[in-house]
């Protein structure tokens, strides 16, 4: 799969890839409510027989116009085009989003993106997709532009859960920020995942036995602090299960920053420089500050017993989940 970024977006678009349809949306989380979008595009690529491409927007808008607060982002791009090669898109799109962009009028962006970039066959998206300076291009904009255009337009609606909620990305936030992550998987169709470099620490967990592989996690993800059963991939894609803590390690470094500390079970080996992946799988419980470190060991031991236990039951949630965690 090709991925445009930032500088190859002002290059032609490969022929190849001209005429499309194409699946617009930020898509972070690529949840299951993304997902009836995404699959929509696919199928309707499959029954014109030209390659389906996923057009979206990198660094999230709401980063560019509230630097000071920026947006925890579910998928990273890089995980995020991973997920859609897997669902079988022939490109990702990541157009640059600045002030300049958002200044851009809807007709503008038809014209010059969809039509003079994308040579668009047809546009899927959300039934509320706004585009445009001041969003002012909404879905009626859109189907009348491709009516006059010659595009195809098609809006998903909402998706909604088995409990008639719908799906966002904000809801999948909520549940992550509680420490929810099986709540967060039911929304988004597979175990929330992290991305990052293995560093070093300050090897304290193998003096207790317990070495952990060390990640410094983006400063805006607002996963809660605690410990969690995990299944780990190393840079080859081997798979090893384990029991992570996420936070400040109260009991001997309250001060220091915030790390995904990870013991990989059954592993030994050297994993520094490597980027690693994290899957979510269950809570086991809260951070705790203990009373010296007979008494962590002592709850280490348990946590390792209860996360061993859960993973031992788990199967995948959908075709996603097993590429990413099985």
């Amino acid at each position: 799969m090709t991925v445009f970024h930032r500088n190859e977006t002002r290059q032609p678009l490969p022929e190849p890839l001209k005429g499309g349809v194409i699946a617009i949306g930020n898509f972070d989380g690529v949840h299951r409510g993304h997902q009836a979008v995404l699959a929509r595009a696919l199928d309707e690529a499959r029954a014109r027989g030209v390659p389906a491409l996923v057009l979206t927007f990198e660094p999230h808008p709401r980063t560019v116009f509230r630097p000071d607060m920026p947006v925890f982002r579910i998928t990273p791009a890089p995980l995020k085009a991973r997920i859609l090669e897997s669902m079988g898109f022939s490109a990702v799109i990541e157009y640059p989003f600045d002030r300049t962009f958002s200044d851009m009028t809807a007709s503008a962006f038809i014209e010059t993106v969809l039509l003079d970039w994308l040579h668009a066959a047809h546009i899927v998206t959300g039934f509320d997709f706004h585009f445009g300076k001041g969003r002012e291009g909404g879905p009626a904009f859109l189907m009348s532009a491709g009516a006059e255009g010659g595009f195809g337009v098609t809006l998903v609606d909402a998706f909604r859960d088995e409990n008639a909620a719908v799906i966002s990305s904000s809801h999948v936030r909520a549940e992550l920020a509680t420490g929810d992550v099986a709540g967060a998987a039911g929304m988004l169709g597979y175990r929330y995942t992290v991305e990052s470099e293995v560093i070093h620490g300050k090897a304290l967990g193998r003096t207790l036995g317990y070495p952990t592989a060390n990640m410094r996690l983006a400063p805006e993800v607002a996963l809660k602090n605690g410990i969690y059963a995990v299944r780990f991939r190393m840079a080859d894609g081997t798979l090893y299960n384990g029991v992570a803590s996420f936070g400040r390690r109260p009991t001997v470094d309250s001060d220091g920053e915030a790390l995904l500390e990870t013991f990989v079970f059954d592993y030994s080996g050297d994993l520094y420089g490597q980027i690693c992946a994290v899957s979510f799988f269950g809570h086991l419980r809260d951070e705790m500050k203990f009373d010296g470190l007979d008494a962590l060991v002592v709850q280490m031991k348990q946590d390792d017993a209860e996360a061993r236990a859960l993973m031992a039951g788990v199967r995948p949630l959908s075709e996603i989940d097993r590429r990413l965690c099985f």
